[in-house]
């Protein structure tokens, strides 16, 4: 059994594969000033530098699990999500709300996505 653990610290990992899965750590939004639009597409942009990074990409997302800091913003932020989703390769995917580890942020996304 292989694992690989990429931009490890003592904390975390930013991806951990396994088995042709990739594992993402949570992603936040570049930046953390900005309303939930502005958020949720720097999050996403982080998203696909990561799974770039991998070979992999938007339409190999399996699940994707999203945290809102306040469920008022969850039309809005599905906006974003809708047109970053490839039409047909929408992943398996969960919204909760949640309290966040800095309060400016809004919102989270944790990802899992095939490899190969």
């Amino acid at each position: 059994m292989t694992i690989e653990r990429i931009s490890t610290n003592n904390r975390m990992s930013k991806i951990v594969k396994h088995n042709g899965t990739a594992y993402l750590c949570g992603q936040v939004a570049k930046d953390r000033n900005g309303d939930i639009q502005t958020q949720t597409t720097g999050m996403l942009e982080k998203v696909d530098e990561l799974l770039e990074s991998i070979g992999s990409g938007r339409d190999k997302i399996l699940s994707a699990t999203i945290y809102l800091a306040d469920m008022a913003d969850f039309k809005a932020m599905n906006e974003v999500w809708d047109n970053w989703v490839p039409e047909g390769e929408a992943p398996a995917r969960a919204c909760v709300q949640a309290q966040m580890a800095s309060p400016e942020l809004k919102v989270e996304i944790s990802v899992v996505a095939a490899t190969s």
